[in-house]
């Protein structure tokens, strides 16, 4: 048996063990056992319980995204073009491996909201100091999803390109009623024409439905992402 390998295993497992049942809490009291190969309960727990035990996996799948994104800069400054071959072998696509690299180099510890998910940082990463700090304010203040976070940020975007009008939720339009925002490189945008196929079309068009997005959205999410993995 490889004495290491097991070792990590259990040193994983006892991890996944304390975002379950808390730290203050024995895992058998709220009869749930984890295994990296899924989850199972083992008697049945009240809404209380059920409820605090995915608090507790959500809150372990945040952190683990900033574990595995500080690993990936600490090696990325350290071992310079050695760690790639060690990022290769993990089960994530280079782009989502480059994604937790820029976030994680964007906003040092320092800067993290406890309250809000790696995601939400995602979502404002491309923007400048001054405007990351305020989406991730509002998003706290207001206990915004990621998904609301997004909307908020394309709604604003929209609103500075001329393209929409702020509303009460009337449906009447609103002086003024638009935030305010930094001004810098993410204020200053310009329109980038595309020439595809109707093919290439489908498939963008696809893809973007996949996650919900408009098609031009989400083809500048991608753009913004490759340049930054650059």
């Amino acid at each position: 048996m490889d004495t290491g390998s097991h070792s990590t295993e259990l040193s994983g497992t006892a991890m996944a063990h304390v975002a379950a049942s808390g730290a203050t809490e024995d895992n058998r009291s709220l009869g749930v056992q984890l295994y990296q190969s899924g989850l199972m309960f083992t008697s049945k727990p009240s809404l209380a319980v059920w409820e605090k035990v995915g608090a507790n996996l959500f809150s372990f799948a945040n952190s683990s995204s900033w574990w595995i994104a500080d690993w990936l800069v600490y090696g990325e400054s350290t071992f310079h073009g050695r760690y790639a071959e060690a990022a290769k072998r993990t089960s994530l696509s280079y782009q989502t491996l480059r994604n937790y690299t820029w976030v994680a180099s964007r906003f040092p510890m320092s800067r993290r909201r406890q309250s809000l998910s790696f995601s939400h940082h995602l979502e404002v990463v491309s923007l400048d100091r001054a405007e990351q700090d305020y989406w991730l304010r509002k998003a706290e203040e207001l206990g915004w999803s990621r998904n609301k976070l997004r909307t908020e940020l394309r709604g604003s975007l929209l609103i500075r390109q001329g393209e929409q009008t702020p509303e009460d939720g009337s449906g009447r339009a609103v002086e003024g009623a638009a935030e305010p925002v930094a001004t810098g490189p993410a204020a200053d945008r310009r329109l980038l024409h595309l020439h595809l196929s109707a093919e290439e079309l489908a498939v963008f068009e696809k893809a973007a439905s996949k996650e919900r997005e408009q098609v031009e959205t989400w083809a500048a999410d991608v753009l913004r992402r490759a340049a930054a993995a650059v």
